[in-house]
C-alpha cells in the first residue's frame, strides 16, 4: 500500500522539555491508524505537526507526497484542503447553525453556488447519519453524539483524502461510541479515505484500528497491527494491553 504520511526523525522540544526525540512512523492509504501513548507523550503535538499547526525542531514529516516545512503558502493551502479534522469536543461554532458550520469551508474555499453548497451540506448530514432537519439547529441544541456527527460532517465537507480524529469516542456512552466506530469504518470503506486518530478507547483499538503507533520514551516504541504491537515488551505496552482487565475482556 502507498504511504500517505511519513515521519522521519521528528524531534520536538519546548524549552528544556523533550516531547519527541526521533519519532518515525508510516501511515498507509485507506487504513485506520491510531496514535497511542500516555498523557504527555506528544500524541496531540504530533498530530498538530502533521496538520502544519506546529513545526518540529528537527526531522521530516511528509503528507500526501509533500514535505512539510518546505511548502510555499499556496501549496500549503491546497494541501490543507485535502484533509478534514474532527476535534475532541467538536469545536463547532456556537453562533452558527449546524448547516452553517458545515458550509464554512465551502464558502471560504470554493466558488460553488449557494444551491450547490446547500446540497453538499445536506448530503454530508445524511452521510454521517443525521436528519436534514438537524441542519437548522445550533450546537447548544445537540446531544454529545450529534455534536460529534455534525463535526464529522463538517470535516468531510471538502471531500478530504485524510481524516484526523482527536479522541473521537470520548464523552460518548458505550452504545454511541460503538456506533461511531461503525460509522468511521463505513466512511473509510465508502470514501476510500485514510483515518488517523488519537484514542485510548480499547474497544476502538481492538475493534476497528488497522495499525497503530505507541508513543513512549519520546519515540515510537512499537508500530504495526494489534498483534504486532502485542509482541512488544515495552513497559507502556505491558501496562496498557496486558493488565488483568484487558487480558480478560479481550482474551489476549
Amino acid at each position: 500500500m502507498s504511504i500517505v504520511i511519513e515521519a522521519k526523525g521528528v524531534k520536538t522540544h519546548f524549552g528544556d522539555r523533550i516531547v519527541h526525540d526521533g519519532v518515525n512512523l508510516k501511515i498507509c492509504a485507506n487504513e485506520i491508524y491510531a496514535i497511542l501513548g500516555e498523557s504527555g507523550s506528544g500524541k496531540s503535538v504530533l498530530m498538530k505537526e502533521m496538520l502544519m499547526l506546529m513545526q518540529p525542531v528537527a526531522g521530516e514529516i511528509t503528507v500526501l507526497g509533500h514535505l512539510l516545512g518546505e511548502l510555499d503558502f499556496y501549496t500549503a493551502q491546497q494541501l490543507r484542503k485535502q484533509w478534514g479534522v474532527l476535534f475532541q469536543f467538536g469545536a463547532l461554532y456556537s453562533s452558527l447553525t449546524v448547516a452553517e458550520n458545515i458550509e464554512v469551508q465551502l464558502k471560504e474555499y470554493t466558488k460553488l453556488s449557494p444551491i450547490m453548497r446547500e446540497r453538499i451540506v445536506y448530503s454530508k448530514l445524511r452521510l454521517v447519519g443525521l436528519d436534514e432537519s438537524v441542519g437548522a439547529l445550533y450546537p447548544s441544541e445537540l446531544s454529545g453524539g450529534m455534536i460529534k456527527r455534525a463535526a464529522l460532517a463538517r470535516a468531510l465537507a471538502m471531500e478530504p483524502k485524510l481524516l484526523f480524529l482527536d479522541e473521537p469516542t470520548s464523552g460518548l456512552d458505550p452504545i454511541g461510541a460503538r456506533n461511531f466506530d461503525k460509522l468511521i469504518v463505513q466512511l473509510r470503506n465508502l470514501l476510500g479515505i485514510t483515518v488517523v486518530m488519537i484514542t485510548h478507547d480499547l474497544d476502538t483499538i481492538f475493534g476497528i484500528v488497522d495499525r497503530m503507533a505507541i508513543l513512549a520514551g519520546h519515540k515510537v516504541s512499537a508500530e504495526g497491527s494489534l498483534q504486532e504491537v502485542l509482541q512488544s515488551i515495552h513497559p507502556f505496552v505491558e501496562a496498557f494491553f496486558k493488565n488483568d482487565y484487558t487480558k480478560e475482556r479481550y482474551k489476549i
